[in-house]
């Protein structure tokens, strides 16, 4: 056990991080089994233990920010069975048709009690955008004319809202810019709560896969002007990815644009964190820039990529901040391991942002045949 523990505060002694330190970001550990499992079992193993109690840390996304900074998360081995659901990724297509409503379930069906004491007033579960606002609201609000403006929205549009959330876009678009609205989710939590936001205004919700918007009759197929998706295709997995865009595509008019929100990977992967996977989104997984580019060959044109990623710390530890304060609201719903999972879930997110050799977010706008005279970009 002595060799663990010493093997453990070697690497962190990497990343000026100590055990039992008097910095925000030291760890305090109050089970000597945390090393071991640490070591063996690298981000799940991590996260599962301080789920578990097994160590605390006042400041989680400083430490996060140092480790994954540095890189220290690579230099950790894993036993078989941490490794195996990775291994498995390249084999079976986690995301198919038959499993697409598991994230609903397991994710965004928590509880709508959940989200609406941790997001902004209008439900935007996504980066925000910081340019020249002090609130989270604000920044939400940003985020939304960002989008709209990139799109170009014009009265009387015909939207697609591919993975609608509950509504925020749609609900925005609709009162400020007077479009019709169509939103998809897997969700049937969102939908309920959507459609109380959105009432009175032209904003449809659909429990629907995105796979199943195109008819078989090409006649039959449902056409918009624009289409936006964000946060979406984060659930869709690199082996559906050629399908997610060859449907925007024959979703799309001739002459309309898409507008793309993830978070991205600055290298390609098949799937995401052991941890994450497990507890917050199963079967995810982030794409690169490689993945996307190689997927809309011969189907988009590129014409503007904003990445806005260290956005993203500031509005997790927003969102940790109101899910915190608002916790005794909420906790009848949820346990204490809950509170921790959730905890762990947004601050170490944080902490990965702000390390930005990693994460990233990104608004992509695509069209089907390059826009005339070239596409006006917006900041």
């Amino acid at each position: 056990m002595k060799h663990f523990k010493s093997t453990t505060q070697k690497i962190l002694d990497l990343v000026d991080v100590k055990i039992n330190g008097n910095n925000p970001w030291d760890i305090v550990v109050h089970n000597e089994d945390f090393y071991k499992r640490v070591l063996t079992e690298g981000e799940l193993g991590l996260g599962e233990s301080y789920m578990d109690g097994w160590w605390d840390c006042e400041s989680i996304d400083q430490f996060i920010y140092r480790v994954l900074r540095s890189r220290l998360d690579e230099k950790i081995k894993r036993k078989l069975s941490v490794l195996l659901p990775i291994a498995l990724a390249f084999i079976f297509n986690r995301q198919s048709k038959r499993r697409a409503y598991i994230i609903g379930e397991k994710h965004y069906d928590l509880g709508n009690n959940l989200f609406q004491n941790m997001l902004d007033r209008r439900m935007n579960y996504s980066s925000a955008y910081w340019k020249d606002a002090q609130t989270l609201d604000e920044a939400q609000e940003n985020k939304l004319e960002l989008i709209c403006k990139k799109l170009q929205l014009k009265p009387g549009m015909k939207v697609l809202d591919i993975g609608c959330g509950w509504g925020a876009f749609g609900k925005y678009a609709a009162e400020m810019y007077k479009v019709k609205v169509v939103g998809v989710t897997v969700s049937k939590e969102q939908i309920k709560l959507g459609k109380e936001l959105c009432k009175g205004l032209p904003v449809e919700f659909r429990m629907q896969d995105y796979r199943l918007l195109n008819a078989p009759e090409k006649s039959l197929r449902e056409k918009f002007d624009r289409i936006v998706s964000v946060g979406m295709i984060e659930h869709v997995g690199y082996k559906n990815y050629r399908t997610y865009f060859k449907t925007a595509e024959r979703c799309l008019n001739d002459d309309g644009l898409f507008l793309l929100h993830t978070i991205g990977e600055s290298r390609s992967v098949k799937s995401i964190d052991p941890w994450t996977d497990k507890y917050i989104f199963p079967n995810g997984m982030l794409p690169s820039i490689a993945q996307i580019g190689k997927v809309i060959e011969n189907l988009f044109v590129m014409e503007d990529w904003h990445n806005f990623g260290a956005d993203y710390d500031k509005t997790l530890m927003a969102w940790y901040n109101n899910f915190k304060n608002n916790w005794n609201i909420i906790k009848s719903d949820y346990s204490e391991r809950f509170y921790r999972m959730w905890k762990y879930f947004l601050l170490s997110s944080a902490g990965a942002f702000r390390a930005r050799n990693k994460n990233q977010l990104w608004q992509i706008v695509l069209s089907k045949n390059g826009v005339i005279g070239g596409y006006k970009s917006f900041r």
